[in-house]
C-alpha cells in the first residue's frame, strides 16, 4: 500500500507563500490522478486541489483559485502545491491524496486509500 507523506507547512504571514510536498513510499501514486485536501480546526476535511497525470488537467476550490497551484511529476512520485498570497483562512493542516476519480460537476477529487500525517499550515493576520 502507498504511503504518502507531505511536507513543507510551516508558519507564514499573510500575503506570503509555501509550497508543500507530497511523496510517496512503498508504491507508487496512483497513476489516475492525485488532489491535496485541507482540514482547519473544528472543520471537515476539505478538497483544495488536483490534477489528472494523463494531460494535466488540475482543478481547484473557489477559494484557492489564482492563489495556489498543483503540479508534479507522476514519475517521480512527486507532487506539489504552490501556496501564494496565503490568508488566514487557508489556515490548516495539508493532506496528499489518491483520486480514485474526479466528479464530472465540480471535478473534486474523490480521495482513496490511506492518509498520511498532513503539513501544518499557519497563516497570521
Amino acid at each position: 500500500q502507498v504511503q504518502l507523506e507531505e511536507s513543507g507547512g510551516g508558519l507564514v504571514q499573510a500575503g506570503g507563500s509555501l509550497r508543500l510536498s507530497c511523496a510517496a513510499s512503498g508504491r507508487t501514486f496512483s497513476s489516475y490522478a492525485m488532489g491535496w485536501f485541507r482540514q482547519a480546526p473544528g472543520k471537515g476535511r476539505e478538497f483544495v486541489a488536483a490534477i489528472v497525470w494523463s494531460g494535466g488537467r488540475t482543478s481547484y476550490v473557489d477559494s484557492v483559485k489564482g492563489r495556489f497551484t498543483i503540479s508534479g511529476d507522476n514519475a517521480k512520485n512527486t507532487m506539489y502545491l504552490q501556496m501564494n498570497s496565503l490568508k488566514p483562512e487557508d489556515t490548516a493542516v495539508y493532506y496528499c491524496i489518491s483520486c480514485v476519480t474526479i466528479t464530472t460537476d465540480q471535478a473534486m477529487c474523490v480521495p482513496g486509500g490511506s492518509w498520511g500525517q498532513g503539513t501544518q499550515v499557519t497563516v497570521s493576520s
